[in-house]
């Protein structure tokens, strides 16, 4: 096990800070670390709320779904890059991070990676929600807090929500935002 190399690696995604808030020029925007920290709290939050969800696999899984990044950086759909070269280029990433553990631990990692995705599982089903709707809450965070009009995120996951409790949090959220929308304009 490479140790100072896989700190390195965290490190990065530490201070990695994410592309669609920094272009928004968000004051102390999230980084990619915070993202993937909320989604495993929200991930151990799951237990028994999903039938037959195994909420550990999904606290690893969102612990390593973007942590290929700390190599090829944060790309959205506005970096020009193709899903086919991100996912190659991210794919390349997991394969030297994987090198850095102990190898049945790197293979646990990189297959984590490639069911996530795939959304071959429920598990990276559930991460995959977990990771839009971790992304349009803190749009909304960032709404209330500097007063600035992030629709585009909520509007890039319309439909995206398609199984429970994620319907009803997206739907939650929609509602209390509208509501803030709606008391600003009184």
């Amino acid at each position: 096990m490479n140790v100072l190399e896989l700190l390195k690696i965290c490190d990065n995604l530490k201070h990695l800070k994410r592309t669609g808030w920094t272009k928004f020029k968000i004051d102390e925007p999230e980084t990619v670390a915070c993202h993937m920290y909320r989604m495993a709290v929200l991930s151990m939050a799951l237990e028994g709320q999903i039938p037959g969800l195994d909420v550990n696999r999904c606290v690893r899984m969102s612990l390593v779904h973007d942590i290929a990044e700390a190599i090829v950086g944060d790309i959205t759909p506005h970096c020009g890059v193709t899903e086919e070269d991100k996912h190659s280029l991210e794919h390349k990433a997991m394969q030297k991070i994987a090198t850095y553990l102990p190898a049945e631990t790197g293979e646990d990692w990189v297959q984590l990676w490639r069911e996530y995705e795939g959304r071959t599982t429920k598990e990276a089903q559930v991460v995959f929600h977990l990771d839009k709707f971790d992304m349009i809450a803190q749009a909304f965070d960032y709404e209330q807090k500097y007063d600035v009009d992030l629709s585009q995120f909520f509007s890039s996951t319309v439909g995206k929500f398609t199984m429970a409790p994620f319907t009803a949090w997206d739907r939650e959220l929609r509602e209390r935002r509208q509501q803030w929308i709606d008391s600003k304009a009184a």
